[in-house]
């Protein structure tokens, strides 16, 4: 996450506080007002200025603005913690020049798919026999490259 959104949405997220916060002042402000300018024309709405006047919209308005910009400094100051949620991928260090022609294009395969694949899958791709792809990957796991996770019918190999 960029330092500079998380910036810009502390300053959102303070300023809609503010803004909503004196708001709050002036509608109250303005509903006294409204009180006594209303008991001044007693049943008579027509003639009542707050009755024509368009000042509680643009309040409403105002409220609505000030809930979006919060809104939107919360996820700016937060975002960062969606975005960062899943560990990034690191894999034990391999030496790939050591490795069999067959276990390199598994290796790859598998390190192209975030480090784990089903089985089935490096079948598919690689075009190996099951018998094949099941010594390949004994030995791969007997060097500690990676092991197999039992899902079902298959299973996932996933890179150490």
């Amino acid at each position: 996450m960029n330092p500079n959104a998380k910036t810009l949405g502390s300053v959102l997220v303070g300023f809609a506080i503010i803004l909503l916060f004196l708001l709050t002042f002036i509608k109250i402000d303005d509903d006294k007002k409204s009180t006594v300018l209303c008991d001044q024309f007693k049943g008579n709405m027509e003639q009542c200025p707050v009755h024509k006047s368009s000042f509680s919209w643009m309040i409403i308005v105002a409220y609505g603005i000030g809930f979006i910009v919060l809104v939107l400094g919360f996820y700016l100051l937060f975002s960062h913690k969606l975005e960062n949620h899943e560990p990034k991928k690191e894999f034990k260090p391999v030496a790939i020049d050591k490795l069999d022609p067959e276990e390199k294009v598994v290796y790859a395969f598998v390190q192209g798919k975030e480090g784990s694949a089903y089985q089935s899958d490096l079948i598919k791709e690689t075009h190996f026999s099951k018998v094949k792809m099941t010594r390949i990957l004994d030995k791969m796991e007997l060097k500690g490259i990676l092991e197999r996770k039992r899902r079902g019918m298959t299973n996932i190999i996933v890179l150490k």
